[in-house]
């Protein structure tokens, strides 16, 4: 299987968790997103969306890290990321698009602001927009927290497919400095998932600033 992706995508670097988890060898290809790479007319063809990541398995092309998330899980026999009830796939669903509809976009504001544009030479923060995305993460993060009190795990009391999509989120969240302070329950969460082997082995190398003309 050939994975597109970026280092420090979020969305690919969820991915890369499923795969060191379970073992699932991938030809990595990186597409560099600073250099335009994913909107060239070649990568266009793979994914009309212009983003990372993309998986190809044998021709069967497919975007979208959460459905790659889940079809590498579901391709993998005895694996335990995904349930196989209704109820327990329906509980990491609820968690793997309430990522994608809230924590990870709000997530994705501060990483732009306050990592993206320092390596890739294109200005200072907006303040503006770091406000706007404090302001997100403030209505999404107690979301998480309230709900991990007392818990190990997001969903069904075991590491899931819930907790490595959210915690790719959360990857750049000291050089995003996102404000997660006051959240003790989503902190300690966090530290669990960064403990697992998977997260150890696919941490990117963390690029220096771009230099100022």
């Amino acid at each position: 299987m050939k994975l597109y992706f970026h280092p420090l995508s979020g969305n690919s670097r969820r991915v890369l968790l499923v795969a060191a988890h379970l073992d699932l060898p991938l030809e990595r290809i990186v597409v560099d997103l600073t250099t335009g790479k994913q909107r060239e007319a070649s990568y266009l063809g793979i994914n009309p969306n212009g983003r990372v990541p993309v998986l190809d398995d044998g021709g069967f092309v497919l975007w979208e890290s959460r459905a790659i998330m889940v079809y590498l899980a579901e391709k993998t026999p005895g694996q335990t990321l995904l349930p196989t009830d209704a109820q327990g796939r329906a509980d990491v669903n609820r968690w793997l698009f309430w990522c994608s509809a809230h924590m990870a976009p709000a997530n994705t504001v501060l990483v732009q602001e306050n990592f993206v544009k320092q390596r890739t030479g294109r200005g200072p923060p907006d303040p503006a927009e770091v406000a706007r995305g404090e302001a997100l993460v403030a209505q999404t993060a107690p979301v998480l927290d309230s709900h991990l009190a007392g818990r190990t795990w997001v969903a069904q009391e075991r590491l899931t497919l819930a907790d490595l999509s959210l915690a790719a989120s959360f990857a750049l969240a000291g050089p995003a400095r996102l404000p997660l302070e006051g959240y003790a329950n989503l902190r300690a969460w966090l530290g669990r998932v960064q403990e697992l082997d998977a997260w150890q082995r696919t941490a990117p190398p963390m690029p220096p600033p771009a230099a100022r003309s």
